[in-house]
């Protein structure tokens, strides 16, 4: 397994000094961005939309990664991607056709990834795996940031592993005392928000997550 990488949530960051965040976090050894999209349908919140990703992605090297808590996400792939990002991720939940969904960001030469909510079983990804670049393992409920680590899916990434040896995100209370817990079980890219954004030392956080 390769180093584990570590993709700042912005839904932590704050908004007024949105770019100076993302520089900060970037110089500060990030991996990737990640911009958790709600719409207030497949979620019970609404977050940032394509135009949030379209403005920081003059001020960011950094893959972007988007992860579509939305409902009929295959509506927005196109306007996310124009937006530039780099990677999207869709819940199988929200979409009826996923292997649809699957050639449709394929075929704007982007990144995969397929997620699961908590009480989502892996079987229900399994089918869609070989098509995918990554795996997302969500550890809250889908809506909120500053939620509790659910300790109850560390089975589920260990079994997620053993079928699929690409990328494996875990997203939702990440912080430095269950991140080694998680990459135990076979997570090699953590979505922290709280834990980063939230520190005094954005460098220092990234390194204890990363261990």
């Amino acid at each position: 397994m390769s180093r584990v990488l570590i993709a700042p949530s912005i839904l932590s960051a704050d908004f007024s000094k949105l770019g100076e965040e993302i520089k900060a976090v970037e110089k500060a050894g990030a991996d990737w961005i990640h911009c958790d999209v709600m719409d207030g349908h497949f979620v019970d919140n609404i977050t940032m939309g394509v135009c949030v990703v379209k403005s920081i992605r003059p001020v960011t090297r950094l893959p972007i990664d988007v992860h579509l808590m939305i409902a009929n996400p295959e509506k927005y792939v196109e306007s996310f991607i124009r937006a530039g990002s780099d990677i999207i991720t869709f819940h199988i939940e929200a979409e009826d056709d996923p292997k649809e969904m699957i050639k449709l960001i394929r075929y704007f030469k982007k990144k995969v990834g397929v997620s699961i909510r908590p009480k989502t079983d892996c079987k229900r990804i399994a089918p869609v795996l070989a098509m995918v670049d990554m795996a997302l393992v969500m550890t809250v409920e889908p809506g909120f940031g500053g939620q509790e680590f659910m300790l109850d899916c560390l089975p589920k990434i260990e079994e997620l592993r053993k079928i699929f040896k690409k990328d494996i995100q875990v997203d939702g209370g990440i912080n430095e005392a269950n991140a080694p817990e998680a990459v135990k079980s076979g997570a090699n890219i953590l979505v922290a928000g709280t834990s980063v954004f939230g520190s005094k030392n954005y460098a220092e956080a990234i390194r204890r997550l990363r261990g």
